[in-house]
């Protein structure tokens, strides 16, 4: 008996430890170095209860009454600390019910029109539309104006980083070339080749699922899901013009599909880091594109099965992304106001394709975001514009969740001349999806104990307001 309660530490002690050297590693493969220290004596730390562990029984100690029963209590309080940590205390339901369990009361479809790009690059001053759109909200005109000044979404580009930004310029909008080719009408909504049948292929719907999934994996996508179409996250009216077809502009928009398929692409972790420098935007004009690709072979696959599908990416929305993400299981809406997933915590960019393809909808997840969120609160400390909320979710619109000051936001846009990123990059949930972050992220998805625990945790090993890390020496800023 004495001999298996040797053994159950013994293993248990040098399990932590090796937990603590994995983390080490990672921390240095990541180049953290605030992390790396702090994982070091850790690590050390956790070597030392080890080494003693076996001086003492060597020595006789741990097989005296005083040792046995030491044992017994550093087994029992680690027992019980690994049960808290790991049983799944807290459960949303809410969250099980996605975006449903977010309504409390009535809720109005957004318009195209209103968003802060639309207004941004879609209303030429002096136009018929600007008029019309100005006519009905003059309470935007002011600050559009002044920010239409600033330029661009972007206002002038990498100005955070002049005069040694055009390089990661230019690899951040030959990206942009992709998805605004791929958003005109006959890429968007296409059709089946003309070898294909008239007759739509017959699917098992389950089948038909897990094909379209591996295909979408296949092109690229890291996650995927699949939903029936809310129509309150539809937008009611177009207002993002590309192609000078003006004559859709303010056109109602309609639902022409039961199902999407919603999926994800990981952001690089190495460009992301550099946040709010020129290398991320590089990551999101990238993803951006690659959602643009996957999108449109998607929805021309879906065509040549004989069914209709639109594709939804950066140059072409019907709908609203987030919550139609979460409705497909892929994650939950967090602080700052970006999917939270479970692998990669916001560090994705979101596309999707509607279609009348028959299939099997996901169920949403509870991956413990809106708690998380509610305790950490690290984007809102680290925001430099004070866009995201620090306090708990208030109503808007109908629905119970945070509310980013898109206005905010899109002046630091014009400012830096970047996307900014940085609450991204703070997030603790967008660590490297290495093993010892693996492990993080599914005990947080689980437990409210190890959501206070890590949250605590990433302060001190990375610090509450981590520092942007150098890019990769080829998105480095020195061209000669």
């Amino acid at each position: 008996m004495l001999s298996l309660l040797f053994f159950i530490v013994a293993a248990g002690l040098i399990l932590q430890a090796s937990i603590g050297l994995t983390f080490l590693i990672s921390s240095m493969w990541e180049k953290e170095r605030r992390a790396t220290v702090f994982g070091g004596l850790q690590f050390i730390g956790m070597l030392a209860l080890v080494i003693l562990f076996f001086y003492l029984l060597n020595t006789g100690f741990l097989k005296t009454p005083p040792g046995v029963m030491l044992l017994i209590v550093g087994l029992i309080i680690g027992a019980l600390a690994a049960f808290f940590l790991i049983k799944r205390i807290g459960e949303n339901v809410k969250a099980l019910e996605g975006t449903k369990g977010l309504i409390v009361s009535a809720v109005s479809r957004q318009d195209e029109r209103e968003i802060m790009f639309a207004r941004n690059r879609s209303l030429p001053p002096g136009s018929e539309q600007y008029k019309h759109f100005y006519d009905a909200h003059p309470e935007y005109e002011e600050y559009d104006t002044a920010r239409r000044e600033k330029g661009g979404p972007l206002g002038q580009p990498g100005t955070i980083d002049k005069p040694l930004e055009r390089p990661n310029l230019a690899a951040t909008f030959a990206s942009l070339s992709i998805p605004l080719f791929l958003s005109t009408p006959e890429k968007v909504e296409p059709r089946a080749l003309p070898i294909f049948p008239d007759q739509p292929q017959n699917i098992n719907p389950d089948i038909a699922s897990e094909i379209v999934k591996g295909y979408t994996k296949n092109l690229g996508a890291d996650l995927v899901g699949i939903t029936e179409t809310n129509p309150l996250w539809v937008y009611s009216h177009r207002g993002e013009i590309f192609h000078e077809n003006w004559d859709e502009w303010g056109k109602e928009i309609e639902l022409k599909h039961k199902y999407a398929v919603v999926f994800a692409t990981e952001m690089s972790l190495d460009l992301v880091g550099t946040a709010p420098h020129t290398p991320t935007t590089i990551a999101s004009m990238g993803n951006y594109a690659k959602g643009a690709y996957i999108a449109t072979q998607l929805a021309a696959y879906m065509a040549n099965l004989g069914y209709s599908a639109t594709a939804h990416h950066l140059r072409h929305y019907d709908f609203v992304l987030v919550p139609m993400a979460v409705d497909a299981g892929l994650g939950g809406c967090g602080r700052l106001g970006y999917l939270m997933t479970k692998e990669f915590g916001p560090r994705v960019r979101l596309g999707a394709v509607s279609t009348d393809l028959p299939l099997v909808p996901d169920r949403p997840v509870d991956i413990g975001v809106e708690d998380f969120c509610r305790i950490c609160k690290k984007c809102a400390v680290c925001c430099p514009s004070n866009s995201i909320p620090s306090d708990d979710p208030t109503e808007v619109n109908g629905t119970l969740r945070w509310k980013l000051n898109a206005e905010t936001c899109f002046d630091y846009w014009g400012t830096v001349g970047t996307d900014c990123n940085i609450c991204m990059r703070v997030c603790p949930w967008s660590h490297a999806n290495t093993f010892p972050h693996k492990i993080i992220r599914a005990l947080i998805s689980r437990n409210r104990y190890s959501r206070r625990l890590f949250s605590i945790m990433d302060n001190i090993f990375y610090g509450k307001k981590p520092k942007p890390k150098a890019a990769p020496k080829w998105a480095q800023l020195n061209p000669n």
